[in-house]
């Protein structure tokens, strides 16, 4: 009897064991046809853009995932210098790029300026303002700017009003917006006059007319920087990323949303 009860209890003990080792197995081995998760923060006028460049590189890189997170390029620098888990950085102005490079979040090797922009000035399409050049802003009741210290359009919309005198005379009818998409909106919408936006904004709007571009001596150089964030988890990965960016099919693809080849 009791070496019945001595062989039930090694087969159990064995039984045990084996589950045992085939659950740490389990947690070992990677996930079957797992992808590796990249985060791009990138400014919002590279939406368009960026999302025809994911679909060709995820096409050809069937193991990356890219996921955006779209804002304001000084919102996007205040949330990774605060932590946030970003792979990379796609900046429309050089000084919150810079930011991140001397806080030692991202080495100036690992960047360069990609793209350049250009600003300017839109209506809707029905505007009975007579407003047909950047000086005829004072005809208007109501006009939308990125917000200048979070915004580079705003801060680009705000250098150029001031250069031409003009920033004193209207700033009572300024509308700031989150983002230069928001701007944009307003202008569509008629919940305001006139707005200044980025040239690749305005291409894609069939509500707003482009009036004039601001000169380029008005306002700092309109740079996109991009980057790789330090001590990445999938530096592999972002560095596959980062290189497609920059290859002759993703610049003729901001070429074709109005970007400016800087390469």
């Amino acid at each position: 009897m009791k070496k019945t009860y001595l062989m039930i209890f090694l087969m159990m003990m064995l039984v045990m064991a084996g589950a045992g080792c085939s659950s740490d197995e389990t947690e070992m081995k990677p996930q079957a046809g797992g992808k590796v998760e990249l985060t791009v923060s990138a400014a919002v006028s590279l939406q368009d853009a960026l999302n025809d460049i994911k679909k060709s590189f995820e096409k050809e890189n069937a193991n990356v995932e890219v996921h955006y997170n779209f804002g304001a390029s000084g919102a996007l620098q205040q949330q990774i210098s605060q932590g946030a888990p970003v792979d990379l950085f796609f900046s429309a102005a050089e000084d919150k790029f810079d930011k991140l490079i001397e806080e030692d979040l991202i080495e100036e090797k690992n960047g360069i300026d990609l793209v350049g922009n250009d600003l300017v000035l839109v209506v809707p399409k029905d505007s009975k303002k007579g407003i047909g050049s950047l000086e005829d802003l004072t005809k208007a009741d109501k006009i939308s700017i990125g917000t200048p210290e979070s915004v580079p359009a705003g801060q680009y919309a705000k250098q150029t009003l001031e250069n031409m005198n003009l920033f004193k005379e209207v700033e009572d009818r300024l509308v700031y917006a989150k983002d230069v998409r928001q701007v944009l909106t307003y202008v569509e919408t008629g919940n305001v006059d006139a707005g200044l936006v980025y040239k690749t904004d305005a291409l894609n709007s069939s509500k707003v007319e482009v009036i004039a571009a601001a000169q380029g001596d008005l306002h700092d150089p309109i740079i996109y920087p991009v980057g790789m964030i330090n001590n990445l988890d999938h530096s592999k990965e972002a560095k596959l990323f980062y290189d497609y960016l920059q290859t002759e099919a993703s610049m003729e693809i901001f070429e074709k949303y109005g970007f400016k080849n800087l390469k």
